[in-house]
């Protein structure tokens, strides 16, 4: 059984000799600004698509502000003009590298909504001006990075890089592109919350280590030419390998998949004295029957070549990529893009609650930079009372793209980290009232949930904890945030905490305790939860809990509510269009939505990001779920404009303007029967020839139709007395 990996401790590296100039009142983004702290240049600039908030919400801050703490000198070039080098020179040249982000959102995500339609503002920008970083803002930076000082290493992360680590399937250009560390010409890329892997990087260039050897950092990602000799590869790059692949091993007498030479990246001198080691190769069916020494083990994933023309391939790298996202047990991946060999070195080790508390209590202005004088920053006006108390999620819900980038292995800080953290708060946001948005983080309930054995944890790779159900070696309890909460509460000057992260609702129901407290104390009249939908197939393809664990933690809330005297809701969230969900399927979504008197006017459709397991199952048609093969079923999956646009009109049955769209889909469904006033009917009829829809009145003398809180009333304007009274017995309920 594989042991838990340990790391060295994120603030033992020696400090660079730069401490001396201390902390800056804000990382720098001028020339005069840098004068003014004496610096004559920077060691480490950060080039970000986001401005720059001083805020531990904001990955630039986060890692300027941690690099700063290990005595490096950071500034910070916040969406640059990008037409050209220029803006990229304006600090001057970095002493060691550039660090690139696209920003705390995926620059196309941010740009473009799931119809593809381009947005009219980006709440990372102030004043919410659109266009202010260019699609694929990652590339873009490196590029210009390389333009201005070609010399300088480029080191990409954040979001955007981190999910774009391998060949990936792009939405928006309905392709599968390179890796991104391919496209921008860097020269490392680092995934996930990557404090730790900058830590050991930054320290072995400050130490003269030339960047293209560093090469074996976990969390990083590089280019390699060839796997080194001497290690051993998986070769996961085909699927329906034969049946009988050790009797086809011995048909050859000497296998074609035992060992590959590779030149040597040995010196003259060694290599006369050492023998060149080859590098041995086992087809992946036959891997379990090998003791393997997972230090000198790698994965070989379908090239980029392979999975830009085959989506079946795609899937399947997927899959493998995300069986192999344990920290404690994965292993190397190497994706070939043309000669060059991708290399993916293992997830980071996560941080211990010591380490993450040390990178919270940095130095934040917890506002954004003077430059920007009282413009408005959307993002942060959202942010700026939250507290983030954890990282990570162990759902694994395959449309969403967190535990792709922040890892299952939930990281919590302490009490008094997060209480220090809301005195900060206090002290410093202008005109703070006493009102916190809120204590959260990816999901608002997995604070300190961890496996209850170390163990068990470092063997295992279920790609969730809590699906189909809850692990029995997860550690459900919610006693430490249900304290949190109340510590949180006692603090002077704290009025009021909202709870505004998702909620785990099939996670809180295990806790009644926790329930009471959250619903007494920290929901605001309403709640929102995701079901996401109503429809076990969809549900399971998505990862989520059935409706019996919804109705249970629905039954548990109004249960509080009421002992509490309050009058409060739930909102659901739910996706329409996700891979594998049937037309079928979102009308029995609508129906229950009806039924339960739910009119929802934000809907999402499903969008398919870079690198989670929906996206693959969007683009090949295929279940990653489970072992892929040419023979899989196809998986029916809404592309067309058409097709999502239905899917989403369910979800919105009460919205006049997609009644004609849902009567004639509801008639190709032979689903005619839907279509009326009646009670368990859907959408209205058709109105006569003349009328006006939503209490308007008609051309036909002396009738109108109005629609009144989701229930269509058809009455006569006649004040006749028995005509009114006649309709009115037929009005719906």
């Amino acid at each position: 059984m594989p042991t838990p990996k340990t790391a060295p401790d994120l603030f033992s590296y020696p400090k660079y000799w730069a401490e001396c100039y201390g902390t800056a009142p804000y990382l720098p983004m001028s020339r005069q600004e840098m004068d003014d702290l004496g610096w004559d240049s920077c060691d480490i600039i950060i080039v970000t698509g986001d401005a720059y908030v001083d805020h531990p919400s904001f990955g630039m801050a986060v890692i300027g502000r941690f690099l700063e703490s290990q005595g490096f000198r950071v500034g910070i070039i916040a969406q640059p003009d990008w037409s050209n080098a220029e803006d990229f020179k304006r600090l001057g040249k970095p002493n060691l590298f550039f660090g690139v982000t696209g920003g705390n959102m995926d620059s196309m995500i941010n740009r473009y909504t799931a119809d593809l339609k381009v947005r009219n503002d980006d709440a990372y920008t102030p004043h919410a001006e659109p266009g202010k970083r260019p699609d694929r803002s990652v590339i873009v930076y490196s590029q210009r990075c390389k333009e201005a000082y070609s010399e300088v290493p480029v080191i990409l992360g954040g979001i955007e890089a981190s999910l774009r680590r391998i060949a990936q399937y792009d939405y928006w250009s309905d392709e599968v592109r390179r890796s991104v560390l391919v496209d921008a010409t860097a020269e490392i890329l680092l995934y996930g919350n990557a404090e730790r892997a900058m830590a050991e990087v930054a320290d072995r260039l400050a130490a003269g280590v030339n960047i293209r050897d560093i090469h074996d950092v976990r969390g990083t990602v590089v280019v390699k030419p060839q796997v080194p000799g001497g290690w051993t590869e998986i070769d996961s790059s085909r699927i329906d390998w034969p049946r009988d692949i050790s009797s086809l091993q011995e048909a050859f007498g000497s296998s074609p998949y035992d060992y590959k030479e590779e030149e040597s990246c040995q010196t003259e001198e060694s290599s006369s004295i050492n023998e060149v080691q080859p590098v041995r190769i086992i087809p992946m069916p036959l891997h379990r029957e090998e003791k393997l020494n997972p230090e000198t083990t790698c994965i070989r994933l379908p090239s980029f070549e392979k999975v830009r023309n085959d989506p079946s391939l795609y899937a399947h790298a997927s899959r493998v990529l995300h069986q192999e996202s344990n920290p404690h047990n994965a292993r190397v991946l190497v994706q070939k893009h043309g000669n060059r060999e991708l290399w993916v070195n293992p997830p980071p080790i996560p941080l211990e609650t010591p380490e993450i508390d040390g990178v919270f209590g940095l130095f934040y202005q917890r506002r954004p930079h003077p430059s920007y004088g009282n413009a408005k920053i959307p993002a942060y006006d959202m942010i700026k009372t939250s507290v983030n108390i954890m990282r990570g999620c162990f759902g694994g819900c395959s449309f969403c793209s967190i535990t792709e980038h922040e890892g299952r292995v939930i990281q919590s800080r302490s009490h008094e980290s997060v209480l220090a953290e809301l005195e900060d708060i206090r002290e410093k946001v202008p005109g703070f009232t006493g009102q916190i948005s809120d204590l959260g983080g990816p999901t608002a309930n997995m604070y300190h949930l961890n496996c209850k054995d170390d163990q068990i944890q470092a063997s295992c790779r279920r790609l969730s904890c809590v699906f189909p159900g809850i692990c029995k070696n997860l550690k459900t309890s919610h006693k430490q945030t249900t304290e949190l909460y109340r510590k949180a509460r006692a603090l002077p000057g704290i009025k009021k905490i909202a709870i505004a992260s998702g909620l785990r609702y099939d996670l809180a129901v295990e806790d009644p305790e926790y329930v009471e407290e959250l619903v007494t104390h920290h929901v605001g009249g309403y709640l929102k939860i995701a079901p996401e939908h109503t429809e076990k197939g969809t549900l399971d393809l998505m990862m989520k809990p059935g409706m019996g664990t919804y109705d249970a933690f629905k039954k548990m809330f109004e249960h509080f509510s009421q002992k509490a005297g309050k009058k409060q809701y739930l909102i659901p969230y739910f996706i329409a269009a996700h891979p594998g969900c049937e037309d079928e399927d979102m009308l029995n979504l609508s129906l229950w939505l009806k039924k339960n008197k739910f009119r929802v006017d934000q809907v999402q459709t499903f969008y398919p990001s870079p690198m989670s397991l929906a996206t693959a199952m969007y683009h090949a048609e295929k279940n990653p779920l489970k072992r892929i093969s040419y023979k899989s079923p196809r998986l029916y999956t809404p592309r067309t404009l058409d097709q999502r646009r239905l899917q989403k009109a369910f979800l919105r049955y009460h919205d006049a303007k997609n009644w004609p769209f849902l009567r004639q889909a509801l008639r190709d469904m032979n689903r005619s029967d839907l279509i009326g006033a009646g009670k368990h009917q859907l959408v209205p009829e058709e109105e006569q020839k003349g009328q006006r829809r939503s209490g308007q009145r008609v051309k036909t003398p002396g009738t109108f139709q109005k629609a009144r809180g989701g229930q269509w009333d058809n009455r006569s304007a006649s004040k006749s007395k028995s005509t009114s009274s006649r309709q009115k017995k037929g009005r719906r309920k």
